[in-house]
């Protein structure tokens, strides 16, 4: 590292510790924040991603999918080939819910035998998986009661019937603040790194100072990283506190690589830095860059599924929400901490992720250059 570079470092880390409110708002943020929303409430969704493994293949079993079907709570999005496809497809979050009916179905339903199905729901998201659970039962008892109506004048104690067993993955428990807190992360990240960086770019323009610092033999870009460098290892001191408070306060399991998130942080930030750096263009005082940062990060936030999930949005919405960097992170959070699963399995946030991080640092850091100059 230059001197030049590490003097700029320096420089913020000092302007930091003269401002203890500020510096105060940086640490307890994070603690106010998971206390507030650890418990939050979330919606019910209908029309959810479901996955089918029909290996029975007869016209009972066809007639138990189309009741799923037209219950309207799940979409059947795929048919697989196997229970290791259908896992696959829960890990990498294409489905929230998969359903197996097993060879022989139809054959114990026309013996009158019990006939079990299995119903794989993915319970990252308690409001998502309490849903599921409950139309799971609730569509298999009408389908159980439309058999039994057929068979009139036979013992209904001795049919054999429909019998659902629904299984949750990831949050058996279905608590809410195990979906919340990895969220969290997300969002304080984009936070701070987003507002503190605007902030102190426009009070460094507010005192004067950044104009001296534009005359000294300092580049342009090692003011711009000097900058910013504080404020990435400050998001990261927050990540962990995150992380530990939750697991001792409401005992979230952290199933994934540590630092494979924190790696896949670091390419989140370069969103959440190009924001900063586009908001101290336009600003022209720290009320300003506050206000501006909430304006863009706000509905990025309620786009992204950290309150509400996707699949409850109008399809224009969903659409809209592909550009906002914070619903890949938040996929890509969850899956590591909750599901414990690897890169392979959320590679298309990462390369969306990729994509847009780089192109909104780059597009904000040449408006910044310019703004220097």
């Amino acid at each position: 590292m230059n001197t030049r570079l590490w003097s700029i470092i320096r420089k913020e880390f000092i302007h930091i510790l003269r401002d203890p409110r500020t510096l105060a708002v940086m640490f307890m943020m994070p603690i106010i924040q998971l206390i507030l929303l650890g418990y939050a409430a979330t919606n019910d969704i209908r029309r959810l991603n479901t996955a089918v493994y029909d290996a029975d293949r007869t016209m009972e079993s066809r007639e138990l999918v189309e009741a799923y079907r037209a219950s309207d709570y799940f979409a059947i999005s795929y048919y697989v080939q196997d229970e290791t496809e259908m896992a696959t497809l829960l890990d990498n979050g294409r489905v929230r819910a998969g359903i197996i009916i097993p060879t022989g179905y139809g054959n114990a339903l026309a013996k009158r035998q019990a006939a079990q199905v299995a119903v794989l729901i993915d319970g990252s998201d308690p409001a998502v998986a309490t849903t599921a659970f409950s139309a799971s039962q609730l569509v298999g008892q009408a389908q159980n009661t439309q058999i039994l109506q057929q068979r009139l004048g036979v013992d209904v104690t001795r049919l054999g019937g429909i019998e659902i067993r629904p299984r949750v993955w990831y949050n058996p428990e279905l608590k809410s603040s195990n979906y919340m807190i990895p969220a969290l992360i997300g969002m304080i990240l984009q936070m701070l790194t987003s507002l503190f960086t605007a902030m102190t770019i426009v009070r460094e323009r507010e005192q004067g100072t950044i104009e001296q610092l534009v005359v000294t033999p300092i580049q342009p870009w090692e003011l711009i990283v000097g900058k910013v460098v504080p404020y990435i290892a400050i998001a990261f001191f927050d990540l962990a506190e995150i992380l530990i408070l939750g697991v001792i306060l409401f005992d979230v399991p952290i199933h994934g690589s540590i630092p494979l998130l924190a790696l896949l942080s670091l390419v989140f930030l370069l969103t959440t830095l190009g924001q900063g750096l586009f908001v101290s263009t336009i600003a022209k005082s720290q009320q300003e860059a506050m206000l501006l940062t909430f304006l863009i990060m706000m509905p990025g936030i309620f786009l992204s599924g950290f309150f509400f999930p996707l699949e409850a949005m109008p399809g224009w919405l969903q659409a809209v929400s592909y550009v906002v960097p914070l619903r890949y992170m938040l996929i890509i959070i969850r899956g590591i901490i909750l599901k414990g699963v690897g890169l392979p399995s959320f590679a298309e946030p990462v390369i969306a992720l990729a994509i847009l991080g780089p192109l909104m640092l780059l597009g904000a850091s040449l408006r910044f250059k310019k703004r220097l100059e």
